[in-house]
């Protein structure tokens, strides 16, 4: 079997249906060139029953697994261990696909293994509820096939799991895994598995649909929870010297964790509550990791917006910072 997609569903009656139909190629879906794995986290809704509709129209190609919810990354690791894909594409049930997209993603995985690659990267797009495309992203800014040591700001990327085509392989021989009951899983868990990649596909087509609705990561209005961002840093880092790679991609990794501790997670709790300790704690944090992170050249080539943004953290002017991200939700419509 060529691939394995695996959907964690928890409570998602009224985006569930749209997901799966958007994973069904008739064609290919009954020959058994694909499966679909859907672990049932827990759901308390109508999920289970949706679920089970359509495991009773494709028996055998939608296979259903239980769990007591234990959270996305638990769910995608139980969907893991069923697996039986040469490849793996996680989706979200709140998310889909585009139309016509399974076809194309067949020939890149072919085009993959032409070029010997572990790890396929494709576009995506957010749209709201009624599918309206809110912006586009890039999953890599390379053309052609490449390492990680050859392209070590490949982890500037988004570090999405569900815009990538992984060979099973990489989970199975290195033992990593998602993070149970953890948010920022993604970024805990993909730059691991770069260190272990042969080479890396960049296709340049968005496939994936990523919903923005409430109570979604990017918009919940938990500022506590932004603290798990310091032990998904922990996780990423201790690895990194693990694998004897600490060094070699130092200035890569502090300027990543720039990115999404100092800078996305701290204004993140500034939108909730420009008065919270936590913004603080967040910024204090990576300083303490990188003291030195102002020489990094990479942030040295970092967009004007970032060092302003930079520099009104760093001397804690959290009203300033409130009024500018405020500034640019209007601007974007938010």
């Amino acid at each position: 079997m060529k691939l394995s997609i695996i959907v964690p569903v928890y409570n998602t009656e009224g985006y569930l249906a749209a997901c799966l139909d958007s994973l069904i190629e008739p064609a290919l879906l009954a020959d058994g060139s694909y499966e679909i794995i859907a672990v049932n986290d827990g759901s308390t809704d109508g999920s289970r029953r949706i679920l089970a509709d359509y495991e009773e129209h494709w028996p055998g190609r939608i296979r259903i697994a239980d769990t007591p919810n234990g959270g996305l990354g638990h769910a995608r690791n139980t969907g893991l261990d069923l697996a039986g894909g040469e490849w793996l594409l996680f989706v979200d049930s709140d998310d889909y696909l585009t139309p016509g997209a399974l076809p194309e993603i067949f020939e890149a995985l072919d085009a993959a293994g032409r070029a010997e690659a572990d790890v396929a990267v494709f576009d995506f797009v957010h749209v709201d509820e009624a599918g309206n495309i809110l912006a586009s992203f890039t999953g890599c800014e390379r053309e052609e096939a490449f390492r990680l040591e050859n392209y070590p700001e490949f982890l500037f990327s988004p570090m999405n799991a569900v815009n990538k085509l992984w060979r099973r392989c990489l989970f199975t021989k290195t033992g990593i895994r998602f993070p149970d009951r953890l948010w920022f899983e993604d970024l805990a868990t993909s730059p691991k598995l770069y260190l272990h990649t042969g080479c890396i596909l960049p296709v340049h087509r968005a496939w994936y649909c990523y919903l923005q609705r409430r109570g979604s990561i990017t918009n919940s209005t938990s500022a506590a929870r932004n603290t798990e961002m310091i032990a998904v840093t922990d996780m990423v880092l201790d690895y990194y010297r693990e694998q004897g790679m600490w060094t070699r991609y130092r200035e890569q990794l502090a300027y990543m964790f720039f990115y999404h501790e100092f800078l996305t997670s701290v204004t993140r709790v500034n939108l909730i509550d420009p008065g919270s300790h936590i913004q603080r704690l967040l910024r204090d944090d990576y300083v303490a990791r990188f003291p030195d992170y102002r020489e990094n050249p990479y942030f040295r080539g970092a967009p004007k917006k970032y060092r302003l943004l930079e520099n009104l953290i760093r001397h804690g002017n959290w009203a300033a910072v409130h009024l500018l991200m405020k500034t640019n939700q209007k601007m974007k419509g938010r």
